[in-house]
């Protein structure tokens, strides 16, 4: 990426290490060969052998786009999200984000077919807009969810008022979502209602009350192998499920 960018390469402002560059450089020829991002997915894993199945959301094209106030010229524009995520840091005046191409994206077959198949349903505490958000944007996702005979349980991605990771607080701002547990369990609602949680945790200095969702208050710090694993197990304990 150095080179790249002491020959003039843009963007100047978004570097990767090598192994990434690596992975980037064969997913983009696999795409541009007509591999559909499932089946290039597949092939990532048998490199990278991470012991579990991933599937994308979808095998169409989504991009996430945010409109912003441009510093340079004070005129509102959507911009690509790395460019918001990575150049910008999120620090320039938000109004909204754009999920493209999902109101015509299909989840595919197997998708549906895990989701509705599972014995519980795990939402990781990744960003719940531009993560899970962008998901659930994806045409067949939410209503999977909402129809599996599943037990979905939610884990909070804001610990004590803050994200885990990345800039979650600054996504949940921009959508007008109170930076709390209580919050984003609020935004993704209980199925019994419109929504999608049976049961959220949260961690354990932490409360929430969300109607129609079981709550409960665990250690959410991913601190080594140990403690995500004591979570899996929280999970699948408000869940109801042994696995």
């Amino acid at each position: 990426m150095e080179e790249l960018a002491a020959y003039g390469a843009q963007p100047d402002w978004f570097s990767l290490g090598d192994r990434d560059l690596a992975t980037h450089l064969i997913r983009s020829q696999m795409l541009r060969a007509g591999y559909p991002l499932s089946a290039v997915t597949e092939a990532l894993c048998n490199r990278w052998q991470p012991g579990v199945r991933l599937l994308p959301a979808s095998d169409d094209r989504c991009e996430t786009h945010v409109v912003i106030t441009d510093p340079t010229d004070g005129e509102q524009r959507a911009i690509h999200f790395q460019q918001w995520w990575v150049q910008h840091r999120a620090q320039v005046p938000t109004h909204s984000f754009a999920f493209i191409g999902a109101d015509e994206a299909k989840s595919g077959p197997e998708v549906a077919e895990a989701i509705g198949e599972a014995d519980v349903v795990l939402l990781a505490p990744s960003n719940p807009v531009v993560s899970i958000g962008a998901i659930l944007a994806v045409g067949g996702v939410r209503g999977a969810l909402r129809t599996t005979s599943a037990p979905v349980i939610g884990y909070s991605p804001i610990v004590s008022g803050k994200p885990l990771r990345g800039m979650a607080d600054e996504c949940l701002r921009v959508i007008g979502v109170e930076v709390s547990s209580q919050g984003v369990g609020e935004h993704f609602g209980a199925r019994s209602q419109t929504g999608i949680l049976d049961g959220w945790l949260v961690d354990e200095g932490d409360a929430a009350h969300i109607a129609g969702v079981q709550v409960r208050s665990v250690p959410l710090l991913m601190t080594d192998p140990d403690a995500t694993a004591a979570m899996v197990r929280a999970g699948l304990d408000l869940a109801g499920v042994t696995l």
